[in-house]
């Protein structure tokens, strides 16, 4: 009986094994390539270094202007996901915790019907919009649209977490004198900081990754963000492969790092909400 259920518990892990490995192999060959000459990697593409090139990361964020794509995406990301977690938890409060039954089900499907919008659809009514508000070109035009297409996930998340807090909590605050403003700050803001540094950190990674919106609603070469610096550099730096994995090593470490010392929040955000009690 132990070696049949050794033997069915051996198949998925061989398998998952093998997903890790080729979902890894691609970084890794990415940060070998970046630590090489690039008379290496044309030479022997698959082959380790003979001495490590950390001069590339160094030419790399001044000569291709890397530090100031990087600072812009991280302005933009940072300012983009408070406001989010701002508005998104100050939403889902009022969805679920506040008694206007029939009105908070209508906001809330409201809101959903943002998951069914695709974003590519409204770019042409957004520049415009944009172009009137005078904000091409600048980096709250990005803040403000990357804020607006996150809410819906948002607050499905939060509001899914928050439904689960018990109510005698909320009416022990309550008998206690908080209104709905200090219930909110004091009481359910604490309680659901799993949710919220899952929100936070889901939409930090998509904001950091956009790159569509950024290519067409910033032109000038200093409001730039990472992605698109990123294009830029592969246009002006296309034979020089060890300083381009550098540059990308740049874009892609921050995420893996953000990922890697909070992957166990972003769990728990997602799925303490599914259980309710």
């Amino acid at each position: 009986m132990r070696t049949w259920l050794y033997r069915r518990n051996v198949i998925p892990h061989m398998l998952l094994t093998v997903y890790v490995l080729v979902t890894l192999y691609p970084l890794v060959w990415l940060a070998i390539s970046s630590l090489k000459t690039q008379r290496e990697i044309t030479e022997s593409p698959w082959g380790l270094p003979s001495s490590f090139q950390w001069q590339n990361y160094v030419e790399a964020w001044k000569t291709a202007k890397v530090s100031t794509y990087f600072f812009n995406s991280l302005y933009i990301s940072t300012i983009s996901c408070i406001l989010i977690v701002i508005i998104g938890s100050a939403a889902a409060f009022a969805i679920t915790r506040m008694n206007f039954p029939r009105l908070s089900r209508w906001v809330y499907q409201f809101f959903l019907l943002g998951l069914v919008v695709p974003g590519g659809a409204l770019l042409i009514p957004l520049y415009r919009l944009l172009q009137e508000m005078k904000l091409i070109d600048t980096h709250l035009s990005l803040i403000l649209i990357n804020a607006t297409f996150a809410l819906p996930v948002t607050i499905f998340i939060l509001s899914a977490f928050m439904k689960a807090i018990p109510r005698e909590l909320e009416e022990a605050a309550i008998v206690d004198g908080l209104g709905a403003f200090g219930l909110f700050v004091r009481i359910i803001l604490p309680v659901t900081m799993p949710a919220i540094v899952t929100v936070f950190i889901l939409n930090f990674i998509n904001v950091w990754n956009e790159f569509i919106m950024a290519l067409l609603f910033l032109s000038k070469e200093t409001l730039r963000t990472l992605p698109v610096g990123m294009s830029v550099f592969k246009d002006a730096f296309q034979t020089n492969y060890a300083l381009l994995s550098a540059a990308v090593m740049y874009s892609v470490v921050p995420v893996v790092i953000v990922y890697l010392f909070l992957q166990r929040k972003i769990i728990e955000g997602v799925t303490a909400g599914s259980v309710k009690g």
